[in-house]
């Protein structure tokens, strides 16, 4: 697991290294601009934050909130010397809280609540492979994938358009069931994002999506299951 540690006070960005005993790749920083910089401006990421909140600069509960802007399911842990902080970090969803000195059997017990987390993240995610890179995208994220002209668009909840190589076939193969449903020849819809049905059309945060004869009668019922559900 790539791990981010944030402390000015590098005794103790170094003990907290020590710690991780060479299981994980660690990368130090001895205040929040450089993460940042890293984070926002060179696209890094990170499976884990651990955030000292006493820092110089700005706080790491101020560190945290902007990371929190640019990475939204950020795994943040805070570290300090007192827990006055508990409420701030409650509010950026914070994995944890860990006092200083940080022992070994918390550390260990945090990395496997994140180890956890992370392998389910796996399997509820869309793999895609763009340019030679490959990716992957939590099912929550998504609205729906269409494709044109031998590319795949898979389109998101923040507005983001992630193009990928590959057949629609073969991502229905991979997500469709509970959460996804092929509505058209070139559509896949996430079902749980879908506002309203419009005859042969869903209305997916305000986008129009088309549904074919052929999958009418099964997006139909599928869409009546989800709001039978959530609203029961």
């Amino acid at each position: 697991m790539k791990i981010a540690i944030c402390d000015d006070c590098r005794q103790d960005a170094l003990r907290l290294k020590a710690l991780l005993n060479g299981n994980h790749d660690a990368v130090l920083y001895s205040g929040a601009k450089q993460l940042l910089e890293d984070v926002k401006g060179r696209g890094k990421r990170f499976g884990l934050y651990l955030i000292d909140i006493y820092m110089d600069t700005i706080s790491g509960i101020e560190l945290a909130g902007q990371l929190r802007e640019e990475v939204e399911d950020a795994a943040i842990c805070f570290i300090s010397s007192s827990d006055a902080f508990y409420r701030e970090a409650y509010d950026l969803y914070a994995i944890q809280y860990l006092i200083k000195p940080v022992k070994q059997e918390d550390l260990d017990s945090l990395l496997e609540r994140v180890s956890h987390h992370m392998e389910k993240e796996k399997e509820n995610s869309l793999w895609f492979r763009w340019r030679g890179q490959a990716g992957s995208i939590p099912y929550g994220k998504i609205l729906y994938v269409s494709s044109r002209e031998h590319t795949v668009f898979i389109h998101c909840r923040d507005g983001r358009i992630q193009e990928c190589t590959g057949k629609l076939n073969e991502i229905a193969k991979q997500v469709c069931g509970d959460i996804f449903s092929r509505c058209h020849q070139s559509f896949i819809v996430n079902m749980y994002q879908v506002d309203r049905m419009n005859g042969n059309e869903l209305i997916v945060c305000g986008q129009r999506v088309p549904v074919s004869r052929r999958y009418l009668a099964d997006i139909r019922k599928r869409y009546r299951e989800i709001l039978f559900d959530e609203t029961a």
